[in-house]
């Protein structure tokens, strides 16, 4: 039965609110029984009503789907408000840090984001992953075969984010992470060192993650022994002295 103009608003509207994830446009489509492209035309018809200033939310298209958020204008009344009722989630330097570089070379190992960040971030990581912030990405095939990380769905959602198309600079990150996590005292600023590190990178794409292996160094060479150390340290010593004579 096909809905008049009216009643396809309605029916959107609930769905979309009653969603915990965002609605996808195949999803709404096939729960009221209509084509897509009428879905479609009605949702930007709606999307375009709740812009007014008189509404307080308004629809996004995030993540694949459609969901409501309360619009910036709100935000801080809404959090004082979110703050009488629960402690929101907030994020430390190092947790922010690690997920700002997992944001933007994704997808990245452990050992790489340690490199990168120069301290151990194994609690960091399991800290993101129990937050659903990130997701893992398979394995990357070097030695070891590491586990990759990635952004993940729920990171898309809590910064309101379409696509990673969308990622901002560090700089406006680090601002968008304290309005969408409600951190006003969690978050401590990126450090400079790691900003300058992070805006001289792109995310990271197939071909670069395999230009990054071809890059790396043959992990199946033998380590040096001692005895061969101590063998170079002796030439050494004996190149010097035939120079210095």
């Amino acid at each position: 039965m096909t809905m008049n103009p009216t009643e396809l608003k309605g029916a959107l509207e609930a769905i979309i609110y009653a969603a915990d994830e965002p609605a996808t446009l195949d999803q709404i489509a096939n729960a009221v029984g209509e084509e897509r492209a009428t879905v479609r035309a009605t949702l930007d018809e709606m999307i375009a009503t709740y812009a007014s200033e008189d509404c307080g939310v308004e629809i996004r298209a995030v993540a694949g789907g459609y969901k409501f958020y309360t619009k910036p204008q709100h935000h801080e009344v809404v959090r004082r408000f979110v703050k009488s009722l629960r402690p929101p989630l907030r994020l430390t330097m190092p947790a922010l840090e690690t997920l700002a570089v997992i944001a933007y070379r994704q997808p990245v190992t452990g050992p790489e984001i340690q490199e990168i960040r120069g301290v151990n971030v194994s609690g960091v990581i399991k800290t993101l992953l129990e937050k659903r912030l990130i997701v893992t990405a398979g394995r990357k095939a070097v030695m070891g075969r590491p586990i990759m990380y990635r952004s993940s769905k729920e990171f898309l959602i809590r910064f309101g984010l379409s696509d990673l198309e969308e990622l901002p600079s560090l700089k406006e990150f680090e601002q968008l992470a304290r309005a969408a996590l409600g951190s006003d005292e969690g978050i401590a600023p990126i450090e400079p060192e790691l900003m300058e590190s992070m805006n001289s990178a792109n995310i990271a794409t197939s071909e670069a993650l395999e230009g990054e292996v071809a890059a790396e160094p043959n992990l199946l060479d033998p380590p040096e022994t001692p005895e061969a150390a101590k063998a170079e340290a002796e030439h050494s010593e004996h190149t010097k002295a035939e120079s210095a004579s």
